[in-house]
């Protein structure tokens, strides 16, 4: 088949970028012909396809940048007519569709459905039922716009506190409501069972949801024998910001001598570093790249996953599971989904004497790691992925 993916970005910026690149390269390795479409960025990787690709926009500019970028959510600023050159010079069965909001544009959507192609989209976040993507409002879980009207958005100011952003939130999910978006789109692909939920909790129809869990890149991992013998520490990777609950795990960690190291940045990793960066058992160790991160993953006892918001399926607990390192995960949004007694525990999100409770456990724990790995290396091979894809292509 011709499968044309299209994303915002076309480089490892987070979750929806790695996903797409991986299943770009998984078609390929498998016989399908492929074209990607993006926003022209200067981090994007080099593909023969970047000449297609929509003109950069910025919320972050003057206010003729900001005004150019409200006028992409509704379809505008060149990305249709970019997008209608690759339609017509490519000519796709499929248009599988990965996060397009704000820097390209559902408008895309109903233009791959009018040209004949089947219409398949991947949900990495909550957009289309939560105009600021997360379902949190003041930090916290909020569900108040699922179902119902999304004036929440404004009444909150859940785009970065702005009532000008919000209330551009607002109108783009007015003007890409869920039967407009349902109309062009042929399949939702819900990387978990939990998203799915909260998607036919808002109305939409159920015989277009499909949950597909994500798969693990095989260039990540390696050949060598799964290491039963692990070194002394505990292991966070991830964003530090406070939806992640990486604070909540700190407070759980201060009170144990068993080291954990923390690996990642974001918004809150000077606040953490000057608040428990003298505790003598937690070491930050920044951004760390692919290879560093897997021998982490491979020595580590165990790993957390302490999130505080409907986390949906996080590829960090999927990679350290595939290095047969058990998570100790919390019991909000799809976590659950991908942790099971043999490999890992759960606790109420949020509770630091949940989370303290069951990292004392699982430090004692006699895990056995080459299982972890054997399972999880199936439940999230290539192979799975591809065979649940094609068929929902096919329909």
């Amino acid at each position: 088949m011709k499968v044309l993916i299209v994303n915002k970005f076309y480089y490892n910026r987070g979750g929806d970028c790695v996903c797409t690149l991986s299943l770009e390269q998984l078609l390929r390795e498998n016989g399908h012909e492929t074209a990607v479409f993006a926003m022209r960025y200067n981090e994007n990787f080099d593909t023969p396809w970047s000449s297609y690709f929509a003109p950069e926009i910025s919320f972050a500019g003057g206010i003729g940048e900001k005004l150019k970028a409200a006028q992409r959510i509704f379809g505008g600023s060149g990305v249709k007519a970019a997008f209608a050159r690759l339609l017509a010079d490519f000519k796709p069965d499929i248009v599988h569709f990965n996060n397009i909001h704000s820097y390209l544009s559902p408008a895309i959507v109903e233009m791959a459905k009018k040209a004949g192609a089947r219409t398949v989209w991947t949900l990495h976040d909550y957009k289309l039922i939560c105009p600021s993507y997360s379902c949190l409002a003041d930090g916290k879980v909020c569900e108040e716009c699922i179902g119902k009207s999304k004036k929440g958005v404004i009444d909150k100011r859940c785009m970065k506190g702005s009532r000008a952003a919000s209330l551009l939130a607002y109108w783009e999910a007015r003007r890409w409501n869920r039967k407009r978006l349902e109309a062009c789109t042929d399949a939702f692909i819900c990387p978990s069972r939990f998203m799915a939920q909260k998607m036919e909790q808002d109305g939409f129809d159920k015989a277009k949801l499909h949950t597909v869990c994500n798969f693990i890149d095989p260039a990540k991992l390696s050949d060598d024998p799964i290491k039963t013998t692990r070194e002394d520490y505990y292991l966070y990777v991830g964003r530090l910001s406070k939806e992640k609950g990486v604070e909540t795990l700190l407070k759980s960690a201060v009170q144990f001598p068993y080291p954990l190291k923390i690996a990642g940045g974001g918004p809150l990793a000077d606040d953490l570093k000057e608040r428990f960066g003298r505790c003598p058992n937690i070491e930050f160790l920044g951004f760390q790249n692919a290879a560093q991160i897997r021998e982490l993953f491979e020595n580590a006892r165990f790993s957390v996953m302490p999130s505080e918001c409907y986390d949906n399926n996080p590829l960090s607990v999927i990679e350290s599971l595939c290095f047969g390192t058990p998570v100790v995960g919390a019991r909000i949004g799809g976590i659950p989904e991908l942790i099971s007694p043999s490999d890992g525990f759960l606790y109420r999100s949020g509770s630091i004497n949940s989370l303290s409770n069951n990292i004392a456990v699982a430090w004692d724990s006699p895990f056995d790691y080459t299982a972890i790995a054997t399972n999880a290396r199936t439940r999230f091979s290539t192979e799975r992925y591809l065979t649940e894809i094609l068929q929902i292509y096919k329909q």
